[in-house]
């Protein structure tokens, strides 16, 4: 099932889905957020618009997880740290929201504890909203 967050005041949506589900006119762009490609999917049918690898969880934080749900407090946590760090590819994501519709996709099975969400939180919680016209 796919996912809405709302970016902020007056701010575009961004939505989080897994990249196996199949592409949708309101997808907008379609961002992959992880790092390693996702296995069975082919760029063709992935239709991407970017791949922003540099914006996944570091690899000692992906494998320190493991996609284990008692883990998912300290990992958001220490996720949120990277985020805050890695100002780069974070704002290359609000400077699309600006301009479009927005969908992060991962590969992960597991819709509640995987990184799109807390980067989709990250991005709505330090977005600054549009100023009204």
């Amino acid at each position: 099932m796919s996912q809405y967050f709302c970016m902020g005041q007056r701010m575009r949506a961004a939505r989080i889905r897994r990249i196996y589900e199949p592409p949708s006119p309101q997808d907008g762009a379609r961002v992959l957020v992880d790092r390693l490609w996702p296995r069975g999917v082919s760029k063709k049918s992935a239709a991407l618009t970017l791949w922003l690898k540099e914006v996944a969880p570091s690899p000692a934080l992906r494998q320190w997880f493991g996609h284990e749900p008692q883990r998912w407090r300290e990992f958001r946590r220490r996720y949120r740290a990277e985020l805050k760090s890695n100002t780069e590819p974070v704002e290359h994501l609000r400077a699309m929201l600006r301009s479009s519709a927005l969908t992060l996709l991962y590969a992960a099975r597991d819709p509640e504890h995987n990184h799109a969400r807390v980067l989709a939180e990250y991005l709505k919680r330090t977005s600054k909203p549009r100023p009204r016209r």
